[in-house]
């Protein structure tokens, strides 16, 4: 009788989600860190022992967040960078390996948004929504991705929005920047996840920061206004999803609900999203 050893029980390879429980020696990047949710998780990880090079255009307000992580105790390195401008994005990445030798983990965050019907959106906006929202990603994604790989530890976190899951009307341009972001990750997640680099996906709804200013807010539906998020509540839900090994979030978690609703009826899921977006500003 053949020993249990070399039987064949046709089991396939089990996947290690590495879990992001500690962030005591680890070496972070975060795009988008002036203000917002980057600001908050940038001072988030710090506090917990993370290294952080902090990335936004506004050099400003990256030196008055630099302060605020060294006085606290933590360490940080401002690399003001235009996130659209691959060379930038390449000296940024220069500047941050030959400071902290790695990059562990690459929190893609950077991004804006604007509402706009589509016939009324000029193509230079729209171009330069991708630029940033989309590319900008995809570039520091492409740079510090190789030696994740070849260190076979890494964590990529990527912003995308409920906008990437569930189309919106007057948010085109943004929308599709989203879908093209979600579409990344998830892809991401499936190639690399054998090399121990993690991929987590954040889907947030509307939330309480900078990014939604006043002509945002006066074309924002009715009911996105009412269910606004805290930034302070969805670091705390990166935070715990990057301990728990997820690959998607959506906050507010009610939101996810609007995803089954879309598979299993389309038609009414389009009525209602009409309903309460372009028939809310009639």
């Amino acid at each position: 009788m053949p020993c249990l050893s070399q039987c064949h029980w046709g089991i396939e390879k089990i996947t290690v989600k590495p879990k992001l429980k500690s962030y005591q020696g680890i070496t972070a990047l975060v795009t988008g860190a002036s203000s917002g949710i980057g600001r908050i998780f940038s001072k988030r990880i710090a506090a917990l022992g993370a290294k952080v090079a902090i990335v936004a255009r506004n050099g400003e307000a990256l030196d008055e967040l630099a302060r605020e992580i060294t006085e606290a105790g933590g360490e940080a390195l401002v690399l003001p960078c235009d996130v659209s401008v691959l060379a930038e994005v390449q000296n940024a990445c220069e500047k941050a390996l030959a400071r902290f030798g790695h990059i562990d983990l690459l929190y893609n965050n950077a991004g804006y948004g604007r509402h706009r019907r589509f016939l009324d959106w000029d193509i230079e906006d729209q171009e330069r929504m991708m630029r940033i929202n989309y590319f900008g990603m995809m570039y520091f994604t492409k740079l510090l991705l190789p030696q994740m790989v070849a260190r076979k530890k890494g964590w990529l976190v990527f912003t995308s929005s409920v906008a990437g899951k569930l189309a919106t009307p007057d948010e085109s341009a943004y929308v599709a920047t989203k879908f093209a972001t979600t579409g990344l990750a998830e892809v991401l997640s499936l190639e690399v996840e054998d090399d121990n680099v993690h991929v987590l996906n954040v889907c947030p709804g509307s939330i309480k920061t900078p990014f939604f200013d006043e002509e945002a807010l006066r074309r924002m539906p009715p009911v996105a206004k009412k269910t606004m998020g805290d930034p302070d509540v969805l670091v705390d839900k990166i935070i715990a999803a990057l301990a728990k090994g997820k690959h998607e979030i959506t906050y507010p978690g009610g939101i996810s609900l609007g995803y089954i609703v879309r598979a299993i009826a389309p038609n009414f899921m389009r009525r209602q999203v009409k309903r309460v977006t372009l028939d809310a500003m009639e």
